[in-house]
């Protein structure tokens, strides 16, 4: 839980902390986090919501002539980096963006969750919490400080030392987050070689997409100080597994889990299975923001435990949606697609918008999928109803583009803005030749 400062008491404590810096941060439209960086004597002139910073310089935010925005802080997101610059300490908050006459920048990615959220509330519903599992890999750098493409142990699940040879790199990243106020649940080697999982505890939607938003930044920190270059690329290598970014998500209404039903069979609500209807209904459609880059799909393939079909299920982990099995106040549904590149406001925000469709609309929920999918023929798949994510970026951008409700969640602003970028992106990469297709045709034909 954050505590809730005031603009004395951050005044207050970065006289006493020493901080010399404060870093006002946000995110572009493709999650990358921006900042602009004040010295300490204007902290005030901040906390007042008065510093601005031209608009047009951020990938998917405005054109020049309407350039002007303001950086609105969020107090309760203040934070004192635990590393010293050797100049003095370093802060950030967490910012909304304002136009110029006060109105929320309708392009700020934290904004669209915020509003997303609010339609939660008015259905009823106090609190979104999520809860993720973002996993990266560890590369060595050469002696020129650029990553390489070897990565940096050979371990594999739950492996540790010596095989683990990020095992002190990692547990450097624990120490700082914890230090940062992060509970951290758990902190393991993953499936692949050089792949880590760092676990945290769920938090609010917006707290929770801006914890995983600044684990990302420390990662990346930290492992540069050890000579490692941190990835949150989904499959960086081929032939292993890729990086997801696992999400459990749980409503909240009147402080008591809407999910929980004591009577039923699975301890599932009729909420909760209408919450779950409307993620399998507008799976296809969110792809493109979960899984947001043309490498995201290559690692939503059959064989690497990636998510490649739209089910559910509370016994094997096959299907796009499982259910963990604790229940009462823990009860919530993991939804195994996204992957950690894309943004996480976005990403937070469209699960979200999916599910409260399903609720609006109680939409039904399909039968539950108990098999292995993968070894499921094609036939039994289409009698069981099991449709397949989309293939390639292409694919998924087209599914977004008709889905409404999901084109309405972001609002107008971001929906164009973001497909634009995206289908330029797509198209460089499809209109590319490949070393693979050189080797395999270029002497044959």
């Amino acid at each position: 839980m954050r505590t809730a400062y005031t603009r004395d008491q951050i005044l207050q404590i970065a006289k006493d902390e020493n901080v010399r810096y404060i870093r006002l941060q946000f995110t572009d439209l493709f999650g990358v986090v921006k900042n602009v960086e004040i010295p300490v004597d204007q902290l005030s002139k901040a906390l007042d919501n008065k510093i601005m910073f031209d608009g047009s310089s951020i990938e998917g935010f405005v054109r020049i002539e309407e350039s002007d925005m303001y950086l609105i802080p969020d107090l309760s997101t203040w934070l004192i980096f635990p590393w010293d610059s050797g100049q003095g300490r370093v802060a950030r908050l967490i910012c909304d963006i304002h136009l110029p006459d006060g109105q929320p920048f309708p392009g700020d990615p934290r904004g669209v969750l915020k509003r997303v959220l609010g339609e939660a509330k008015a259905m009823g519903f106090d609190s979104f919490n999520v809860g993720s599992e973002p996993e990266f890999f560890l590369f060595k750098m050469d002696e020129n400080g650029r990553p390489t493409q070897e990565v940096n142990d050979e371990g594999g699940y739950f492996d540790w030392a010596p095989l683990d040879l990020g095992e002190n790199c990692r547990r450097e990243i624990v120490l700082t987050l914890e230090a940062m106020g992060f509970e951290i649940e758990a902190s393991h080697h993953e499936v692949a070689p050089g792949q880590h999982e760092i676990d945290f505890k769920y938090a609010d939607a917006v707290e929770a997409a801006d914890n995983i938003a600044t684990f990302r930044l420390v990662v990346k920190t930290v492992a540069r100080q050890y000579g490692l270059h941190a990835t949150f690329m989904p499959k960086p290598v081929y032939g292993i597994n890729g990086s997801g970014m696992h999400c459990h998500l749980s409503l909240f209404r009147n402080g008591q889990n809407a999910f929980y039903d004591e009577r039923d069979e699975l301890g599932l609500s009729t909420t909760c299975r209408h919450f779950l209807a409307g993620i399998l209904a507008h799976a296809r459609g969110f792809t493109a923001i979960c899984n947001p880059l043309v490498n995201s799909y290559k690692r939503l393939v059959p064989g690497y435990e990636a998510p490649s079909y739209v089910a559910w299920s509370a016994k094997n982990r096959s299907p796009l949606v499982r259910i963990p099995a604790a229940r009462g106040a823990s009860t919530r549904i993991e939804v195994r697609s996204p992957d950690p590149s894309g943004n996480p406001y976005l990403t937070i925000a469209v699960m979200l918008a999916a599910g409260l469709d399903g609720i609006r609309n109680q939409l039904s929920l399909p039968p539950a999928v108990n098999r292995n999918i993968y070894v499921m023929t094609e036939r039994e798949k289409q009698e069981a109803g099991i449709w397949s994510l989309p293939e390639n970026l292409g694919q998924a951008l087209e599914e977004l583009s008709r889905d409404e409700v999901l084109v309405q969640a972001l609002g107008e602003h971001v929906f164009t803005h973001f497909v634009e970028a995206k289908r330029i992106e797509w198209n460089l990469y499809r209109t590319q030749v490949s070393e693979w297709e050189r080797e395999q045709y270029l002497s044959t034909y």
